[in-house]
């Protein structure tokens, strides 16, 4: 039995298993445990294709397994928290219940499920488009996990008024669930970050975004994760510049 070639499968699998734990703590209203199992997911995720390439055992299943998972833990669970974001905006934290339609309190909340059917539609993409071998086209479905996930932690965290104000505000979550799906979905190239190889030459640019990436986090904490997802589409639209001249 060849060991080797089930190794990224069982790295994938451990990434849909963070995601599972991830949801049920999103449902929960536990946003700083389901934010630590979508990044150990994301981890996982970082490091499947990884080791596929490393051992030679890339296949078809592989591919299939990893937007499966994919689609929980950067899909499912961001569409989860933003509901929840939703939900609180209204002042509602009741469990839902059919006489409780009527109100536009408990209606609205659902379309913060748009990121997760952005999510769906660009993994979906992703497995057909042989243009994202190297690179992504849109933002990848972790990034933006990451994004809407670090929104509520930023909300109990910060003391900057303008920005508590705009994140429990319904208006500014609807728009940032509706630009979320789209963003994903746009053809934007944006440079990978998986490692391939572990010379600096050819991980130049990764590098750069990651040590940025730690001074972000170390200087604003929960509000430097959106700042890096920003920077992370900047920095690929200059090295795009760069590369076309």
């Amino acid at each position: 039995m060849n060991i080797k070639k089930h190794i990224p499968n069982i790295i994938t699998l451990l990434n849909l298993f963070c995601g599972c734990i991830a949801l049920v703590f999103a449902f929960q209203q536990e946003f700083l445990l389901a934010f630590y199992f979508v990044c150990l997911g994301i981890f996982f995720d970082f490091f499947d294709g990884f080791f596929a390439r490393l051992f030679k055992v890339s296949s078809p299943l592989g591919l299939q397994l990893d937007s499966l998972a994919d689609m929980i833990t950067s899909g499912i669970v961001p569409g989860v928290i933003m509901f929840q974001m939703l939900l609180k905006s209204f002042g509602e934290e009741r469990i839902i219940s059919v006489s409780s339609w009527d109100s536009w309190a408990m209606i609205l909340p659902f379309l913060g499920f748009i990121i997760t059917l952005g999510a769906c539609y660009r993994l979906a993409n992703f497995n057909i488009d042989t243009r994202q071998t190297d690179s992504f086209i849109g933002l990848p479905t972790p990034a933006n996990a990451l994004f809407i996930l670090s929104l509520p932690l930023i909300l109990l965290n910060s003391n900057i008024e303008f920005i508590t104000n705009a994140l429990q505000n319904h208006a500014v979550l609807i728009t940032i669930s509706i630009v979320s799906a789209y963003i994903m979905n746009a053809e934007i190239p944006l440079f990978s970050l998986k490692v391939k190889d572990f010379t600096f030459k050819k991980n130049a640019l990764q590098i750069l975004f990651l040590a940025s990436s730690v001074l972000f986090l170390l200087i604003f904490r929960y509000l430097g994760i959106p700042m890096i997802i920003i920077f992370y589409v900047l920095l690929s639209v200059v090295n795009n510049m760069i590369n076309k001249k």
